[in-house]
């Protein structure tokens, strides 16, 4: 018996090897771990099972027979992060450059089923050069029996992509199609063709960190939802991230112990708003004194900063923040800004997450490059998104919500659950000095009946009570007082049940 297990522990030991020493050498000089360390940082120590540690791949093409590696380029298997289960598959850049063969494919399909079935999240270290040229078709049928689990998977099970080397060709679709995708900054890039291809077909010269790097995806493209220095400390982040996210559809959202009481009261709160309507604040500034013990997980913190978006938790229980940040812009909604948050609203919905918006809106972006650029589409979806939601939805104007974008921010009159107010709120069709110069227009050339007019509009409109007076504000609240009201309110809306008209799936404006 002992010569049977000593060959299953040589077995082993050369399948964690991966690639070989000189390998595991020249990814740790690149400033990156390999998959089987990446793996321990991530998961609770002594957690990690590993599935197919031993498959090899099956081509006989271009001489592949003669080189065979257990694993085949990436791992996989089920683990726990702080206790809670999570499947996960860590591409192995050791091993054939992490590129995707048939059997590599069936490695992570077999996992995306369990996790699927099994109702619990997945997670996906990418560190590879796409498809396996070897392999040709083989390999592309993989990759497309991977979408379609990804496809499947969507609003089901939380589904992360963590992109911590390069990430080419087929291998970026499958992170598109998850929940979230985070990257290292400098370590790793996602684009679908290389700057060698870009440099042939368009004669563009562009670097790899300029043509898909994390500057570029946390910032201009969105593909990216946040940028880390390195391995560890991403990995360290999904932890975090993982407490936020409930394992499924229908477990509901995870409850951690709190020692932040629910009644706060936060007098700063008070003095936030700026005497002077046209002087920012930061909106951060009421989420941390909101939210429990300060601890919010912003989300694309580095695109369209003209709105936030990110998780947190009131009384333990994690809730989905948006809100709008007077510091970018005025907190104006943009194409950029509504796409971002409309997606974060319905990440919250497909999962029961809560939702808290802050409004502080002068309305929707003008001019030439946001019509051309689609901003009613761009628009529509945020509106779309919290018209169609049925999770809990509160609402708190601090101060401006013109036009439109009042409607658009969770509104009471597109099914916000509790729309509250500050006393400095002001909502009203659009701000005091441009309705009266529409309004006024005769006596435009008298400055001082404008201003007389100005002041005279924004006594009647530039407060919450007139739209509390129809019952759009459910009431007026003390800004001190914030967290206790939130709390109060999720608590009620605890059991809320609220199903749409049954349809095979909504048509919402791409």
């Amino acid at each position: 018996m002992k010569h049977i297990i000593d060959e299953l522990e040589r077995r082993r030991e050369i399948a964690r090897l991966g690639g070989g020493e000189a390998r595991i050498a020249a990814q740790h000089k690149r400033g990156k771990l390999t998959a089987r360390e990446r793996i321990e940082l991530l998961l609770d120590e002594g957690s990690f099972e590993e599935f197919d540690m031993y498959v090899e791949h099956r081509s006989t093409d271009f001489g592949m027979e003669k080189t065979k590696i257990p694993g085949d380029g990436v791992v996989t298997g089920w683990g726990t992060i702080n206790g809670r289960v999570v499947y996960l598959f860590a591409k192995d850049f050791t091993v054939f450059g992490g590129s995707l063969s048939e059997t590599h494919a069936k490695k992570i399909m077999k996992i995306q089923d369990m996790a699927l079935t099994n109702r619990a999240p997945i997670i996906g270290l990418f560190d590879a050069g796409g498809a396996r040229i070897q392999e040709g078709v083989a390999a592309l049928g993989g990759y497309g029996e991977v979408f379609l689990r990804n496809v499947l998977a969507s609003g089901v099970i939380p589904q992360i992509s963590v992109i911590m080397g390069p990430c080419a060709g087929g291998d970026v679709y499958s992170p598109a199609m998850t929940d979230f995708i985070f990257m290292v900054r400098d370590t790793s890039y996602m684009f679908v063709t290389g700057p060698d291809v870009v440099k042939t077909v368009t004669n563009e010269t562009v670097t790899a960190e300029e043509l898909g790097g994390a500057s570029i995806h946390t910032t201009k493209s969105s593909i990216a939802d946040r940028g880390y220095d390195n391995d560890v400390e991403a990995l360290l982040q999904m932890r975090r991230l993982m407490d936020f996210l409930p394992a499924n559809n229908t477990s509901g959202v995870p409850v951690l112990p709190s020692c932040d009481p629910f009644d706060r009261s936060e007098p700063s709160l008070d003095t936030l708003i700026p005497d002077n309507p046209n002087k920012p604040y930061d909106i951060k500034e009421l989420i941390l004194k909101v939210v429990d013990e300060a601890d919010f997980f912003e989300i694309q913190e580095s695109f369209a900063k003209n709105i936030v978006v990110g998780f947190a938790r009131m009384e333990g229980r994690t809730v989905g923040i948006v809100a709008n940040q007077p510091m970018v812009l005025a907190g104006v909604l943009d194409s950029d800004a509504s796409r971002k948050a409309a997606r974060f609203v319905r990440f919250c919905d497909c999962f029961e997450i809560p939702i808290v918006t802050f409004v502080d809106v002068p309305g929707f972006l003008p001019g030439t490059a946001q019509e051309y650029g689609g901003l009613i589409k761009h628009g529509a979806k945020l509106l779309f998104a919290y018209s169609e939601a049925t999770v809990p939805k509160i609402t708190l104007i601090t101060r401006k919500a013109y036009g439109g974008a009042y409607d658009v921010m969770s509104s009471k009159h597109i099914r916000g659950d509790v729309n509250y107010a500050w006393p400095s709120a002001e909502i009203a069709v659009m701000g005091a000095k441009g309705a009266v110069e529409i309004l006024y227009r005769a006596e435009l050339g008298d400055p001082e009946k404008i201003k007389a007019r100005i002041d005279e509009y924004q006594k009647r409109f530039a407060n919450p009570f007139v739209a509390a007076e129809r019952g759009y504000i459910d009431e007026v609240i003390l800004p001190r007082n914030t967290r206790r009201r939130i709390c109060r309110a999720l608590n009620m809306l605890q059991n809320k049940q609220a199903e749409n008209p049954w349809k095979k799936h909504d048509n919402i404006p791409l």
